[in-house]
C-alpha cells in the first residue's frame, strides 16, 4: 500500500534547529498528529560525532573549530563523525516502520541507500555498497554517508525513523569541512561528490526535486516536493 508523505525542502537551516524539528516530528507522528515526513535541506558547516564515540576522528582544536565557523553536535544517530555543510544534500526521513514491511535497522540502511543508487543510475554512474561499511560508494569513495536512529513508538507498533542520509553534490566538497576529520572514522578511502563524477553542473535544490520519485518508489511513498 501507498502511504502519503509531506515533504518540505529548507534552502539552509542551522543543524540544531533540524534536529529539534526531528524530534517534534517523531513525537508528533507517533501520537497520530502528523503524517510521516521527509526533510530536506542544507546546514552550514557542522561536524556531527553519532553514539560511536571517537573523538580522536575530529582533527581540530575547539580554537580552529571557531575560527574555520564549523558548529559541533554530539548526536543519537548511530555511526560515527560527519560533516555537514553547503553542497550537500540531507534528508531526514521521519518515517513509522510499523513492522508490516519487515524492515529492521540494516534492512533499513539498505532501503536509504537504494534510494540514491538508483537516483546515480540516471547519469550512467554505478553506486555501489562497500562490505563493513554503510553509504553509497563510487568505487573507494564515498558519495553518500548514512547514519540513523530508531525511535522507540509509545502510542502505536513499532518505531519512527529519524536522521538519515547526507549526499554530497557540488565539487570541491571534500576541501571544505571534511579535511579537518576522519568521515566516519575511515582512513583508508576518501570522498566525492555529483558533480566531481558526472562532470556535470547541479544546485542542491535541482538534486532534493529530483531525488523524490525515487525515494516514493523505494519505500512506497507519495509525497511531492515542497
Amino acid at each position: 500500500m501507498t502511504k502519503s508523505l509531506q515533504i518540505r525542502y529548507f534552502p539552509m537551516m542551522e543543524y540544531g534547529e533540524a534536529w529539534e524539528m526531528q524530534k517534534m516530528l517523531v513525537k508528533a507522528i507517533d501520537e497520530g498528529q502528523q503524517q510521516e515526513h521527509l526533510l530536506l535541506l542544507q546546514h552550514p558547516p557542522t561536524y556531527t560525532i553519532g553514539s560511536q564515540r571517537h573523538p580522536e576522528h575530529l582533527l581540530l582544536s575547539s580554537k580552529e573549530l571557531q575560527e574555520q565557523g564549523i558548529a559541533l553536535f554530539e548526536i543519537d544517530r548511530g555511526g560515527d563523525i560527519t560533516y555537514h555543510g553547503p553542497g550537500q544534500l540531507v534528508g531526514y526521513p521521519l518515517l513509522w516502520l510499523d513492522g508490516t514491511k519487515g524492515l529492521d535497522l540494516h534492512g533499513y540502511l539498505r532501503e536509504l541507500e537504494q534510494v540514491i543508487i538508483n537516483y546515480l543510475r540516471l547519469f550512467g554512474v554505478d553506486g555501489s555498497r562497500k562490505p563493513k561499511y554503510t553509504g553509497v560508494w563510487i568505487g573507494d569513495t564515498k558519495i553518500a554517508a548514512i547514519g540513523v536512529k530508531f525511535n522507540k513508538c509509545r502510542h502505536r507498533k513499532g518505531f519512527i525513523a529519524s536522521h538519515g542520509f547526507a549526499f554530497n553534490i557540488k565539487a570541491g566538497i571534500q576541501a571544505d569541512g571534511f579535511q579537518g576529520i576522519i568521515p566516519c572514522g575511515i582512513e583508508q578511502y576518501g570522498v566525492t561528490s555529483l558533480e566531481d563524477v558526472t562532470g556535470l553542473p547541479f544546485t542542491v535544490e535541482q538534486v532534493s526535486r529530483d531525488i523524490v520519485p525515487y525515494f516514493n518508489e523505494v519505500f512506497s511513498m507519495y509525497g511531492s516536493w515542497s
